[in-house]
């Protein structure tokens, strides 16, 4: 059989997890449809997501289309979690967007297909609640193609929308749509000289037969999204999606016999605290008992596999290529990584969304609880990297990062839940970054004061492009000193440069190791290594924060805030209470444009005045405002710099206060 990675995705509420009750009931695969309201369904297993209704975490179910087995993610729909659905991106083979028939093209709707459109996933889109009241047919057509992609190919028609007993008719052979000379000929044509001068010149050439061919070929290179509609809850139009899903999305057989590939792109922790991973694999077979690098090139060995079938994971021996498996025995093993072969998986790993943008501090109710709050978090973490869990030793505080409120709503609850840590968050801020403002440099020497290391370190720091990341470079010979040495100062480096001088991350960078020093190892007349004489690995990882922080406090660093590019779209009468808002909340809109009765205006916003303008808007335009924000550039911050740090100490003099704390450390440490 071949298989195909099917993903489920949509904005909030629009029915993406009641479509896949839908799915696994028509297949027979249930025998009765969950509800989300009632907290019953297959995808949404964990208690938090029963409780809220809403989708947390990505899930896996599997049904068989005649000789196509459909292994079928259901995603969060709420932008907080979008994270989650950046990792299923890596692993598809085709997408079905889902699009409520009342509510139409929402913010995250928009965000969903830009993202599927250029990662050129084929992508159906289902119009989900049709026998809702409100709900729209021929406007929302031309919503999907002004909002969404302009190419939107409408599979059939509605009759009494907005009713119970609403129902979808898909196009045949003997329907106008359909024929040689109706839009569907004309829309594939754009796409194929081919089938263009058979339009032009023959219309008769193009069967029907030919058309659907045709379809599903562009269909399934991303240049056409076919648009059915239907109901979730009354299974109106779903056999008709089940029908494209088969004819229409690609499946893979996939190289079996090839070389081990795959890609992580979930884990979690079973029931006994052991390390669960979900791989897509994309080439060769997988077998219980093999052993093959994961992670950091950390060679593991696979105890347990569990392929999808029939609606649930089911142990098996082997895990071959197109398919998905949950891997037990990689402990080291983290989301993102490839399993085997790199050349031959995906692309996983590759951001699709835009980081988060705020943080927060996280506090344990009882002092004791630390440790306990960082192992949690540790964890937490394993899941969804993207939180970027940071502890601050000097400080003695545990922070993440954050896509908004609900993820924090939801971290409180997983924690009081099912770790037992009560916790409270400090104020929610936004994730500024350091960039460097010119070049400096600094050195400690090995035996002159202040340095009380066995160790010389130099380095300079130089700026770099956006987005380019940290380059650490050498000036020195590869061989001055030993390489466990070199690359204790790497990657130190790269851990300090996650707090600069004012404690936001450095993340563009060229560092530069221009001078180094070492007191060989020395040894006591029976052979018992003397580590007061000699260097260790602890003398350079505790002198390179230091030697850092000068370089960057020579250098100098700007403070840069994150902007969001926004798109309003707004009732024309509400326009001009619309921007003196704008300019309250410091964005700065280009030239609006008419769109009918409605303006859409353009700009850009510091993303922490981004949640305030979410909340004016429904009053300031009736409840009628669409806006769409994604992060679009760090922009210096004017005016005092803000500080992630909660000390009183001056942020510029952080050497002299890492200084006095590296000083108590290695004395009780030698």
């Amino acid at each position: 059989m071949t298989t195909l990675n099917l993903g489920i995705l949509a904005h909030v509420d629009a029915g993406k997890t009641s479509l896949t009750e839908r799915l696994l009931h028509a297949a027979g695969v249930i025998d009765e449809i969950g509800r989300v309201d009632d907290g019953n369904t297959q995808t949404d297993s964990l208690a938090l997501e029963r409780q809220r209704g809403i989708t947390i975490k990505s899930a896996v179910v599997s049904f068989a289309v005649d000789d196509v087995t459909v292994n079928l993610i259901d995603t969060p729909g709420h932008p907080d979690f979008i994270a989650e659905v950046e990792r299923v991106l890596s692993v598809l083979d085709g997408a079905v967007l889902v699009v409520s028939a009342v509510e139409g093209v929402q913010a995250q709707t928009r965000v969903l297909m830009r993202t599927l459109r250029r990662l050129r996933i084929p992508t159906l889109v289902f119009v989900n609640k049709i026998d809702r009241v409100g709900a729209r047919h021929h406007g929302l057509l031309r919503d999907l193609a002004e909002k969404l992609a302009p190419a939107t190919v409408p599979m059939g028609s509605v009759r009494r929308l907005g009713t119970r007993s609403a129902e979808f008719t898909p196009y045949g052979a003997n329907d106008p749509a359909f024929s040689a000379t109706g839009p569907l000929a004309e829309r594939l044509a754009e796409n194929d000289d081919a089938l263009l001068a058979a339009y032009v010149d023959d219309p008769a050439r193009l069967s029907y037969g030919r058309l659907r061919r045709e379809l599903a070929a562009q269909t399934g290179r991303a240049l056409t999204h076919p648009v059915f509609f239907g109901s979730a809850m009354s299974g109106a139009g779903v056999d008709t999606l089940i029908g494209g899903i088969r004819e229409l999305l690609p499946a893979t057989a996939g190289d079996e016999e090839g070389p081990v590939s795959g890609t992580v792109f979930k884990v979690e922790r079973g029931t006994a605290g052991e390390k669960i991973a979900y791989v897509r694999m994309f080439s060769g077979t997988l077998r219980v008992r093999d052993r093959l690098p994961a992670g950091d090139d950390t060679e593991g060995k696979v105890t347990a596999i569990s392929v999808f079938d029939d609606g649930s994971s089911v142990r098996g021996a082997s895990v071959g290529a197109g398919r998905i498996g949950k891997i037990w025995g990689l402990g080291s093993v983290r989301i993102g990584d490839v399993i085997g072969d790199p050349d031959a998986a995906g692309a996983a790993g590759r951001h699709h969304f835009s980081p988060p943008t705020l943080a927060t501090v996280v506090v344990p109710h009882e002092g004791s609880d630390k440790g306990a709050l960082h192992a949690a978090l540790t964890q937490l973490a394993e899941q969804d990297p993207l939180i970027n869990l940071r502890q601050d030793e000097i400080r003695q505080e545990i922070s993440v990062s954050l896509y908004g409120e609900v993820q924090k709503e939801v971290i409180q609850a997983t924690l009081a839940d099912e770790y037992g840590v009560d916790v409270t968050f400090r104020e929610t801020t936004t994730i500024c970054v350091e960039r460097l403002a010119g070049t400096g440099g600094a050195a400690e020497v090995m035996g002159k004061e202040p340095n009380p290391f066995l160790a010389t370190v130099g380095l300079r720091v130089e700026p770099a492009p956006p987005g380019s990341g940290a380059d650490f470079r050498l000036e020195v010979e590869l061989g001055s000193m030993p390489y466990a040495f070199m690359k204790a100062i790497e990657d130190t480096v790269r851990a300090t440069l996650r707090e600069g001088l004012y404690g936001w991350a450095v993340p563009d960078c060229a560092v530069v190791l221009t001078r180094t020093g070492y007191a060989p190892r020395q040894s006591h007349a029976h052979g018992t290594f003397d580590k007061s004489m000699s260097s260790t690995g602890g003398d350079f990882r505790l002198l390179t924060p230091l030697v850092l922080m000068e370089a960057l406090k020579r250098a100098g660093t700007i403070v840069c805030e994150p902007m969001n590019h926004f798109r309003l779209d707004v009732p024309a009468d509400t326009f001009g209470a619309v921007l003196p808002a704008l300019a309250r909340l410091r964005a700065v809109p280009h030239t609006p444009s008419a769109h009918g009765a409605s303006y859409v205006v353009e700009g850009e916003i510091p993303a922490a005045e981004t949640h305030a303008l979410e909340q004016l808007l429904p009053t300031l335009t009736s409840g009628e405002g669409v806006l769409e924000t994604a992060f679009d550039h760090h922009r210096p911050v004017q005016g005092t710099p803000p500080t992630r740090s909660r000390t009183d100490h001056d942020p510029l003099n952080r050497k002299e206060y890492l200084l006095s704390v590296v000083r108590r450390v290695s004395t009780g440490a030698r």
